[in-house]
């Protein structure tokens, strides 16, 4: 396979074109072509302040009434180099395959952007599907793979956006200047412009009252500005770290943060949906590989709330399941800083989600315990130990690691060796791996070393109502290992 083979396969998840907009106020486009496809760009165009020509020596009745009613220019003269001379964009959209390829190569020969209808080779730039609501405007862009798939996303946006989106944002635009000058770059001008465009603003500009609608701009700018910026941490919970279980305020708060502060658990693809700009800050805490103590944290996030910033600490799972937000929580309220909790879905319900495994169940088991399984020492078996012994659910958070010693003092206590376990790495996310078996076959989890990822252990009576059809005996697992051990 070839180098350039490799690169494509290596980067399937990015795109091969960049987004953006031409700027086209007082530029011109031609458009090569008398039938539908070129009525079609010529009507995609008419949204904008383009200078069009329409190369039409015969259009089609339609197209032509358009034209008229458009009052778009009309060339007729057969197609030849020169006449693309000052042209900005080009269009070949004449149904011949053979003529849009000749226009695009002339178009190229002068360096001038061009287009031919459905041939993705002579297309130095793709058309979208737009919704307009000028002067805000969303495209939908397929690379030129899946135009009917574009015109149905189109569709959905089109009905998500009011009317009234384009009024807004010209009287956005006219207060952009005041706010520019007044409100502090950051947190206070973003927070300035969601209330703009969520509140009682945008509301006024729905219901067609301008008026009301500057009244209350003006008063919401008087307000941001006597209003001094005090930093805020945010404690959030970033789930098991599937994207699509980030809860919609922790994605809300990490559009609005000036810094993310993450863990190592919370996967690169969490982080990325934070703003763009956004400072981002591994703390990296994880077994065996601490970048950052605890208390290290703590002086961070008091530096950055006492410099004014809007923080967001992400956790994986939920910030107060064995997150030590405790702690974060109480150098906060010290340092008089202000704070939020945010909560997530923790791993243990990811995972009984993952085995369709009922944690509680009514006449099996009606409580459960949330452990590290890392208190296991002495003589006396810690509470949750007891109430395993007396029917409990038992979800056991970084499991691998203390497999042997969990097993070992439950049964010592007295719970039946062939109680049922399920094993979960990676909960919620595509990439989990589903274990299942019994309390006397978990020992060998701890010499499962292709599990890499967080390991989720559950225990109980409950277990056995899971779903095992999409999970792998832990005995095969095991047995396995001991055979490329012997090899």
């Amino acid at each position: 396979m070839s180098k350039r083979c490799d690169l494509v396969l290596q980067d399937q998840d990015k795109l091969s074109v960049f987004p953006a907009f031409f700027r086209v106020v007082g530029a011109k486009v031609a458009v090569f072509g008398d039938g539908d496809e070129a009525y079609a760009k010529a009507r995609l165009l008419r949204n904008t302040c383009a200078e069009i020509t329409a190369f039409a020596p015969a259009p089609e009745a339609d197209y032509a009434a358009f034209l008229s009613r458009e009052a778009i220019a009309i060339d007729s003269r057969p197609f030849c180099p020169e006449l693309l001379e000052g042209y900005s964009l080009v269009f070949g959209a004449t149904g011949d395959n053979a003529k849009d390829r000749a226009i695009v190569e002339a178009a190229r020969a002068l360096k001038i952007p061009a287009n031919a209808v459905d041939q993705p080779d002579y297309c130095d730039f793709y058309t979208p599907a737009l919704v307009n609501r000028a002067p805000v405007a969303v495209a939908i862009g397929t690379e030129g793979v899946g135009p009917v798939l574009a015109q149905m996303i189109r569709a959905d946006v089109d009905r998500l956006l009011p009317p009234s989106l384009g009024r807004l944002g010209r009287l956005a635009n006219s207060y952009r200047a005041a706010v520019e000058k007044l409100v502090p770059r950051g947190a206070p001008r973003r927070l300035y412009w969601r209330s703009f465009f969520k509140g009682k603003v945008a509301d006024a500009v729905e219901a067609g009252d301008v008026s009301a609608a500057r009244r209350e701009a003006t008063r919401l700018l008087k307000g941001v500005v006597a209003e001094k910026q005090e930093g805020r941490i945010f404690l959030v919970g970033a789930g098991p770290g599937a994207e699509d279980l980030l809860t919609l305020r922790a994605h809300r708060l990490m559009m609005e943060a000036d810094v993310i502060v993450y863990d190592a658990l919370v996967p690169q693809a969490v982080v990325d949906m934070g703003r763009r700009d956004a400072e981002r800050i591994s703390v990296g805490k994880r077994k065996g590989c601490h970048s950052k103590s605890q208390s290290e944290i703590n002086a961070l996030l008091v530096e950055l709330g006492q410099a004014g910033k809007r923080v967001v600490r992400l956790k994986s799972g939920d910030p107060l399941v064995f997150g030590r937000a405790g702690e974060e929580m109480s150098v906060l309220r010290d340092a008089g800083i202000a704070y939020e909790i945010v909560p997530g879905i923790t791993s243990a319900l990811a995972a009984a989600a993952d085995f369709e495994l009922p944690l509680t169940l009514r006449g099996v088991s009606s409580s459960l315990v949330f452990t590290t399984g890392h208190d296991l020492h002495g003589d006396v078996l810690p509470d949750w130990a007891r109430l395993a012994l007396s029917g409990a659910t038992v979800a056991v958070y970084m499991g691998r690691s203390v497999a042997a010693s969990v097993a070992e003092r439950l049964m010592q206590g007295g719970l039946a060796p062939d109680t049922t376990v399920a094993v979960v790495e990676n909960a919620g996310r595509a990439s989990r791996t589903l274990l299942h078996g019994t309390l006397e076959e978990l020992p060998g989890l701890e010499h499962r070393e292709e599990l890499k990822g967080p390991v989720m252990v559950i225990i109980g009576d409950a277990v056995a109502g899971a779903n095992f059809a999409l999970s792998q005996p832990l005995r095969m697992g095991a047995n396995a290992a001991q055979e490329t051990v012997r090899v």
